[in-house]
């Protein structure tokens, strides 16, 4: 008798695209299933996890939410990845379906690789990979390469040889998707939605469905239960990386600054706006504690887009601090940027 595998759907997708928003939604819409979420942050801080258990229900309680942060999946499989897929195996009550959160940085080719793994293997099956994309960031060019521009520059320097890293990894997750979701397509122009869409299926080694998405809400029925066994079909998912057996993160720094005791909310706004405009931070994101208010107040900030509110009420068994994690390419400034943060 055969053991019918659980589905595993991967959600990748770019800084701040929206992927914590749209496993949000499927949390609180599970469609009569017993959900866990694993959540791969970059970084010494984990904010999405935090997230997604202020959410936490009956159909995917808290403790069905795991964060591991201290390094991608496809870097740490047999110490963390495969330990904890068992564990949340065998539970008295397992999951019907794992929904997995990639950090923003993650390639997901060498993560749907680790499924290869013999533990894991007869027991679970990529049931799909979905990436998230901002329709704007797309709309506005940031992540599809201009060739023309960099054929020029390798005219200009034979040093440049491939596209700039964050190219890859845009073009990597749409390549290695069943279907792209561009999220928050209320923001742009219908023609600017249109070449997003565009580029998107530029990207794309195979037809897929592109999704035009407002807040990350999606009738699950559309993403889940594809059934696409995708650990099966490599060959059919192309990489920048193929010659490599792993890769870094050396592209990209991560730090995490403390705030003075209750900033004012709309200083922390202005603030997150600058380092942004002022230093190229890709992504800031944190819970800070403002004077007189018993919430904590989630900050999210992508490029200089920031948004902020009231989460839920600070609990008596945590501390009142004020975080922000800061994800930029290395070589930024780091003590610019605190400077500016901490005021």
């Amino acid at each position: 008798m055969s053991i019918e595998k659980i589905p595993v759907t991967i959600i990748t997708g770019f800084l701040g695209a929206g992927k914590t928003t749209l496993v949000r939604h499927l949390m609180q819409n599970p469609q009569d299933r017993r959900l866990a979420i694993l959540v791969n942050e970059f970084g010494d801080l984990g904010i999405d996890g935090e997230i997604l258990k202020g959410c936490a229900d009956a159909n995917c309680p808290e403790d069905a939410i795991v964060e591991l942060t201290n390094g991608c999946l496809c870097c740490t499989v047999a110490d963390d990845f495969v330990p904890t897929i068992e564990a949340l195996l065998a539970r008295p009550q397992p999951p019907d379906h794992i929904l997995i959160e990639t950090s923003g940085l993650a390639l997901p080719k060498p993560l749907l690789k680790a499924f290869d793994w013999p533990d894991l293997r007869s027991r679970i099956t990529v049931d799909g990979v979905i990436a998230v994309a901002d329709a704007e960031a797309v709309a506005d060019g940031r992540f599809a390469p201009d060739l023309a521009a960099i054929a020029r520059q390798r005219l200009a320097d034979s040093s440049i040889d491939h596209d700039t890293p964050l190219g890859e990894v845009f073009e990597d997750q749409v390549a290695c998707a069943d279907i792209v979701i561009l999220n928050k397509a209320d923001l742009v122009s219908p023609d600017r939605l249109a070449a997003a869409r565009k580029t998107v299926l530029a990207e794309a080694p195979r037809s897929i469905p592109v999704l035009e998405v407002t807040e990350g809400r999606i009738d699950p029925r559309v993403v889940l239960g594809l059934g696409a066994a995708a650990e099966n079909d490599l060959d059919g998912r192309p990489s920048h990386h193929e010659d490599h057996d792993a890769h870094d993160h050396d592209d990209f720094e991560t730090i995490v600054v403390t705030l003075p005791a209750d900033t004012d909310a709309e200083t922390i706004v202005t603030r997150m706006e600058a380092i942004a405009r002022d230093h190229s931070v890709l992504r800031a994101k944190g819970y800070v504690a403002v004077a007189g208010k018993p919430m904590r107040l989630l900050v999210q900030g992508v490029g200089t887009r920031v948004r902020a509110q009231f989460d839920r009420p600070w609990r008596t068994d945590e501390p009142r601090i004020s975080r922000i994690v800061v994800i930029g390419e290395r070589g930024f400034d780091q003590g610019a940027i605190t400077a500016a943060l901490t005021g």
